[in-house]
């Protein structure tokens, strides 16, 4: 049974990102950080930042338009952007 992705928590949304980026560039799981870049570090073309950007939209269920994604060049940078827009972690400890 797939968690509501308004019931995430930030390290699960970590987690599911950090897979599709895996499962999409065929990436090494260990060389897939936060602070990695799409493009620089983990070598994805302008075909694969539009394939992820369908995943990220399919696997939490939003869309993301175009000029948000384009913005985003890092896993953590996704992360954030998918937890803003789900409402997960805007308490900060």
């Amino acid at each position: 049974m797939r968690k509501l992705a308004s019931t995430l928590t930030k390290e699960e949304i970590e987690d599911k990102v950090r897979k599709v980026v895996v499962n999409y560039l065929q990436s090494d799981p260990g060389s897939v950080k936060p602070e990695s870049r799409f493009v620089d570090d983990l070598g994805a073309d302008s075909l694969d930042l539009t394939e992820l950007a369908v995943a990220f939209e399919d696997e939490f269920n939003l869309e993301i338009p175009d000029s948000d994604f384009g913005q985003l060049s890092t896993v953590a940078g996704v992360v954030t952007y998918i937890g803003q827009r789900l409402g997960v972690g805007a308490e900060r400890a």
